[in-house]
């Protein structure tokens, strides 16, 4: 689940690889490791205290990459240490996916640039997609590298994804450009500017959402899909392998 190279509380995650910055009512969770953006145990850690922040004291949320990296899925070096830490973390994965696919604020997701297996599954659980334009990939190679695409991968692909493009993104780990993401249906919309605060403006415009409205609809829309994925999980990542052959 990534194209890059012992789990700690959300606590006790790093504050330096996600910043919050306020915009009015839009809290920015802007994630930036130096490099690609790798989701390991500290990043998801890190990503879900900003949340936990946040929650309840802002209208909208914005979660943004890097320039040039969304991110580039979950880290290799956990995947390749055996398949108890690979499995601990995609566990882990799955917490926060959930935590933004339920969130009970609007989510716009600001994709700086690649957006690779998990990294594309941030963009499955946020409410909104802005894509940068540029020579960017964004997609789930899994099949095409060896490994098989677990269970909540294809859920909320099958919730998110246009139907027209469901084999390709998951049976054939199909790869798209930024326009070609957003007619499958990982992004939204694709700008040519800043796409950070193109997402920021986005999200100033969701923060009348009704909280309480929100948070129903989220359940009814939602909450079929999220219990079926917490259900099966450890069936699916029993399953998971990071090579099949």
């Amino acid at each position: 689940m990534s194209d890059d190279p012992s789990s700690s509380t959300p606590a006790d995650a790093p504050t330096d690889l996600v910043t919050v910055e306020r915009h009015g009512d839009v809290a920015l969770l802007a994630w930036d490791d130096g490099k690609a953006n790798a989701l390991g145990f500290e990043a998801i850690d890190a990503l879900l205290a900003a949340l936990d922040e946040v929650d309840g004291n802002a209208d909208a949320v914005v979660l943004a990459g890097r320039p040039g990296r969304f991110s580039a899925g979950f880290d290799l070096k956990v995947m390749s240490a055996g398949a108890d830490a690979a499995q601990g973390m995609l566990t882990r994965g799955v917490d926060l996916f959930l935590r933004l696919y339920l969130y009970p604020r609007p989510v716009v997701a600001a994709c700086t640039g690649h957006a690779i297996a998990a990294g594309s599954i941030l963009l499955m659980s946020s409410d909104l997609r802005i894509g940068a334009r540029g020579d960017f990939k964004v997609g789930l190679p899994e099949v095409t590298i060896g490994m098989p695409l677990p269970f909540f991968a294809t859920e909320l692909a099958r919730d998110r994804i246009s139907k027209r493009h469901y084999a390709r993104v998951t049976a054939l780990g199909t790869m798209y450009d930024p326009d070609g993401a957003a007619d499958a249906g990982f992004l939204d919309e694709v700008v040519d500017g800043d796409v950070v605060a193109t997402a920021i403006e986005r999200a100033q415009a969701l923060t009348g959402v009704s909280r309480g409205g929100l948070r129903r609809t989220r359940e009814t829309a939602r909450g079929a899909i999220a219990a079926s994925i917490r259900a099966g999980l450890a069936d699916d990542l029993s399953h998971f392998s990071v090579a099949e052959g």
